[in-house]
């Protein structure tokens, strides 16, 4: 057979929910296309159902997750890096396709989001130290306060940074421990749905990051009213969107992050992983180390 007689084999794109890669429990899809209007691929249309869906298994995944140490989350991550890497032509072709890049340009953003997965790796034991450690107190007590992940955190990934904004809202999520329900760019979901795909490849256990692609104002609403869900990250609504998710969200008092301008392609800070993080203070009685009275 000639090489012009070949068929190509076309990409299914599926959803990532419990370590696996179901479709929409609604069987619908939806077209998405490149910046010039051409057909790239059909996308699961998520529904309720998949949201709730996605729910249960980062529950289920967050006590083996937040449990780990944290030097080997750092591997993990470091792992997942790794994969991308081996990956970087494909996830190349996609973010051209999605973000109406060169491909020089879209090399460059790969490449940033690979760097950028390193550096939230390389946090992953060293941000207890920055925002816990020792506090002074007035009588004989040792008094210590160390970060703990929040729980399950709803994230809705940036419109129009498909790669590297996913990257940037996803990662220090389940840096610090966290699971995490992604709802990707509905516009450019597929460097999302392709990004899941490293997951389940590397040592990232199921549940941990779950994947959504489809209409962010129809599967938001029952993520941030979710009594399981502990946190929302709206980096991707829009105004009205958040507000309306905000309110939703304070029926449980989850930990609300809303939407602001962000340059992705900027050196983060620590403030998306400290967004998610509660402190945990322990008091414990000094004791005495003999006659002298002296003590520890």
């Amino acid at each position: 057979m000639n090489a012009v007689d070949r068929l190509n084999v076309l990409k299914t794109y599926k959803l990532y929910v419990g370590g696996k890669f179901p479709r929409s429990e609604s069987g619908r899809v939806y077209e998405v296309t490149d910046s010039k209007g051409k057909w790239l691929a059909n996308a699961p249309l998520s529904s309720r159902k998949d949201a709730r869906d996605a729910v249960v298994a980062a529950r289920k995944a967050f006590g083996g997750w937040s449990g780990a140490t944290a030097y080997n989350r750092g591997q993990v991550l470091y792992r997942v890096a790794e994969m991308l890497e081996g990956r970087r032509d494909q996830f190349t072709r996609e973010v051209a396709d999605a973000e109406g890049l060169s491909k020089s340009k879209a090399a460059a953003v790969v490449d940033a989001t690979i760097d950028r997965w390193v550096w939230y790796a390389g946090w992953t034991d060293k941000i207890a130290q920055v925002v816990g450690g020792g506090n002074p107190v007035a009588g004989p007590f040792f008094n210590l306060s160390s970060p703990e992940p929040t729980g399950v955190v709803a994230v809705l990934a940036p419109q129009e940074s498909s790669f590297l904004g996913l990257v940037s809202v996803l990662a220090p999520v389940i840096a610090t421990g966290n699971t995490a329900v992604v709802v990707a760019s509905e516009k450019s979901p597929l460097p999302a749905l392709s990004l899941a795909e490293v997951l389940a490849t590397s040592d990232v256990p199921g549940g941990v990051v779950n994947v959504l692609s489809g209409r962010t104002a129809e599967i938001a609403p029952p993520l941030a009213a979710h009594q399981d869900v502990n946190a929302i990250d709206l980096a991707g609504a829009d105004e009205v969107l958040a507000k309306e998710l905000e309110i939703a969200a304070a029926d449980n008092l989850k930990r609300v992050l809303r939407p602001q301008p962000v340059d992705y392609a900027e050196t983060p800070g620590i403030d998306r992983m400290t967004a998610f993080l509660e402190t945990k203070t322990v008091w414990h009685p000094t004791g005495s180390l003999g006659a002298s009275g002296s003590s520890y």
